[in-house]
C-alpha cells in the first residue's frame, strides 16, 4: 500500500502597510476649529434647556419719586404705600436707595416700593 500525503501549501505572508495620515498646519487648524465649534454648540444647547420664559417679576415693583421741599421719608412712605406700615416702607426706601441717613434734598430722586 502506498500512502499519499498532501502537505498544506504555505501562502506568502501579505505585508499590511498602514497609510500614515499627515496633517498640514491648515488641516490641524480646521480640526481644532471644528472641535471647538462642536463643543460650543453642545454647551449652548445644554444651557438653553433650563431657560423658560416667565411672567413672574424678579422682585417687588418699584417707582421713582422726586423729593419736594419739606418732604420727609415718613410722608413719602405714606404716599407710596398708604395701606402698609410706614415704618416698614421707610426701611424699604432706605434699603432701595442705599441710604445711611434720613436726610433728604429737594430734587433728589428716590426709589420707592410701588403699591
Amino acid at each position: 500500500m502506498t500512502a499519499l500525503t498532501i502537505a498544506p501549501r504555505t501562502l506568502p505572508r501579505q505585508q499590511h502597510t498602514r497609510a500614515h495620515l499627515r496633517l498640514t498646519t491648515r488641516g490641524k487648524a480646521v480640526i481644532v476649529l471644528a472641535l471647538a465649534l462642536v463643543a460650543l454648540l453642545a454647551l449652548s444647547w445644554g444651557r438653553g434647556g433650563g431657560v423658560q420664559a416667565s411672567s413672574i417679576s424678579a422682585g417687588p415693583a418699584t417707582a421713582y419719586v422726586s423729593v419736594e421741599p419739606g418732604d420727609t421719608l415718613w410722608a413719602i412712605a405714606l404716599r407710596a404705600a398708604p395701606g402698609d406700615d410706614p415704618r416698614d416702607t421707610v426701611d424699604r426706601i432706605l434699603d432701595l436707595n442705599a441710604m445711611t441717613t434720613t436726610q433728604l434734598q429737594p430734587g433728589q430722586r428716590l426709589i420707592v416700593p410701588a403699591s
